[in-house]
């Protein structure tokens, strides 16, 4: 029999993403669903089940032509179940069991992770990991994540939240976080805690900036502004950025000191800022490691974008 595949799903507040791979984590296929979260997300497994059963007839496949269906999904996974819970931006407020109810309808193994676990497997099997055993991936989206590949084992801890780099404190008196405590890597250097930052900055500041101009006429401003500006040489976003740089290169410093990663990946939105972001916070990474992580443990920007959280997912089916 010909080599079977792998699905990758990857769920998000917005859309789901799905592809069909090889089992060597080569993409065939790819498709997109709306994520509809309407009555506290009752819709959303039974459209991903819907859109399953309808590609595999379009492509004229079957159930057994599969190793298994993987997942990504925002809240707190349970993967040994296959439920997920306090996924808020689905509007899944209950416990939800994705594996029992997609392994009824298609027949197929099925398995699942949290989302930002879930890229960092497809960044360390496909991507700038190059299938090294010790890869972190640090997503810097709306929150922080990260997703931790340590002697080739993805880390969970005893509930879950291992990776939840974004509430490690980095200012013990600064930003109220939505987590309930303050400091919080994510109210600095977050693609919401950039903006925050910039706010603050831009009160204080009395020179000539177009960041601030921005601001002061009322305009909303995003991460990608202020890095915008930066690169163009503001003075203001400047200062805001290496701000942001330090904070983000103490987290991810002791990150480093902590787990010794051969590769620590900076992915998410976030990131597109390249390589302008990543010289920047190298500078403070080397300051707050000691010798021998600094020597070993290497800062690299995620390199699968939009298709990491289906790679990633697919390598959940892998047999």
């Amino acid at each position: 029999m010909a080599d079977k595949k792998l699905m990758g799903v990857d769920l998000g507040g917005t859309t789901c993403k799905f592809a069909i791979l090889t089992e060597d984590g080569e993409i065939q296929q790819r498709w997109s669903i709306d994520t509809n979260i309407l009555d506290e997300g009752s819709h959303i497994i039974p459209d991903i089940i819907a859109s399953i059963q309808d590609h595999l007839k379009l492509y004229n496949m079957t159930a057994a032509d599969f190793d298994g269906i993987g997942m990504g999904t925002p809240g707190t996974v349970d993967p040994a179940q296959g439920t997920v819970i306090g996924a808020y931006n689905l509007n899944w407020k209950t416990m939800q069991y994705p594996k029992r109810e997609i392994e009824a309808a298609t027949g197929i193994p099925f398995a699942i992770d949290n989302d930002v676990n879930v890229a960092a497997m497809g960044e360390q099997w496909k991507g700038a990991g190059d299938k090294s055993d010790n890869v972190t991936l640090v997503a810097l989206g709306t929150g922080i994540g990260a997703g931790i590949v340590s002697d080739g084992i993805l880390l969970h801890g005893v509930a879950g939240s291992a990776g939840e780099v974004g509430h490690v404190t980095v200012e013990p008196n600064g930003y109220m976080c939505t987590c309930g405590k303050r400091g919080c890597l994510e109210t600095v250097a977050s693609a919401t805690g950039i903006v925050h930052v910039a706010r603050d900055m831009a009160e204080e500041y009395a020179g000539d900036s177009k960041l601030k101009q921005i601001l002061d006429d009322g305009d909303d401003i995003s991460s990608k502004i202020v890095f915008d500006c930066a690169q163009a040489g503001d003075k203001l976003a400047l200062m805001i950025v290496d701000k942001v740089c330090y904070y983000l290169g103490l987290g991810l410093g002791n990150l480093g000191n902590i787990l010794n990663p051969e590769y620590l990946l900076i992915g998410g939105g976030v990131s597109a800022a390249g390589d302008f972001l990543l010289t920047r916070v190298q500078k403070y990474f080397d300051q707050f490691t000691f010798p021998n992580v600094r020597n070993t443990t290497h800062l690299r920007l995620a390199t699968l974008g939009n298709t990491a959280g289906v790679v990633g997912a697919a390598s959940l089916a892998r047999p």
